[in-house]
């Protein structure tokens, strides 16, 4: 068994696409067509084989209603792993991404940074 998608609702797809693609620099892999929406997946360019972020409209009333819940509970709708904080943090600030919690270090444990993504979420970044 293995976990080959993870979706994030996002308020819009193409503002999604271009903050997971231009700012984070996630690549998009798959951009198909489904009726109003698109099925729209982004992957790490590190490893383009794994995991991939699917861009899930959230024009359900149910995922429209958690998506601001747990935005407005300060709850991340997923975490990012990455190898230098200080190093993204400061990439992203100059690209203007807002940082609701800078890096933190955890005792005993990681390192953690929390931003919005411009589509309704909230990212937590983790260096381990």
């Amino acid at each position: 068994m293995q976990i080959r998608l993870a979706s994030i609702f996002v308020e819009d797809q193409e503002k999604a696409l271009k903050f997971y693609t231009e700012i984070l620099g996630f690549v998009k892999k798959e951009d198909i067509p489904m009726g109003d929406f698109r099925w729209l997946t982004v992957v790490s360019p590190d490893s383009p084989g794994d995991i991939e972020l699917v861009l899930e409209p959230n024009e359900n009333p149910a995922a429209n209603t958690f998506q601001q819940a747990i935005f407005k509970q300060g709850i991340p709708a997923t975490a990012f792993f990455v190898e230098d904080m200080d190093h993204e943090y400061k990439r992203l600030t100059q690209q203007g991404v807002k940082f609701t919690a800078p890096p933190t270090s955890i005792p005993q444990g990681p390192t953690i940074a929390l931003f919005e993504d411009t589509c309704g979420n909230l990212i937590q970044l983790v260096q381990t």
